[in-house]
């Protein structure tokens, strides 16, 4: 395991400098779920939701939200995205699965940016079908790989927790 890179030496919280890191593609992928009951996952499955086109909106939003990870989460660097994509699978025990890839070619990696966008599409689902179900529930949250910088691959085991 690593060490804590956004401390100083006083143990004060700092952005951490990437200056001299070389430019290498970078790519990342998350991935999340949202559980809801089943008259709510028919609903959306069915595009019958009175707000309209629940998972459209989700993926706008789950693109926007990864654009904007340096505005939410206080450390992480401003980066040019390159791509952004969003996608949603069907589960069973009316889970909806949320994935997020992004890349971009820069001096650190985009692993916060493909978090952030999924959380984001999640959390734009549950607002969208709050109506028919205030019981959701959002989980299984996490990075699934990522790519390029100076630890190079990683990939979690069986697929995450």
């Amino acid at each position: 395991m690593g060490e804590f890179t956004h401390f100083n030496s006083q143990g004060e919280a700092i952005m951490v400098d990437v200056s001299d890191k070389k430019e290498t593609k970078r790519e990342a992928e998350a991935s999340g779920t949202i559980r809801m009951s089943e008259e709510c996952f028919e609903l959306v499955k069915s595009g019958g939701m009175k707000k309209g086109d629940v998972l459209g909106v989700a993926r706008i939003a789950g693109i926007m939200g990864a654009k904007r990870t340096s505005d939410l989460i206080p450390l992480c660097h401003i980066l040019n995205l390159s791509k952004v994509e969003i996608s949603f699978s069907f589960l069973e025990g009316n889970k909806i699965e949320a994935r997020c890839i992004v890349k971009t070619e820069g001096k650190t990696g985009v692993e916060m940016e493909a978090l952030t966008g999924v959380n984001i599409a999640l959390l734009t689902i549950y607002d969208m079908c709050k109506a028919a179900d205030k019981g959701m529930e959002l989980g299984e949250i996490h990075l699934l790989c990522k790519s390029g910088g100076k630890s190079g691959e990683w990939k979690a085991e069986n697929g995450g927790l």
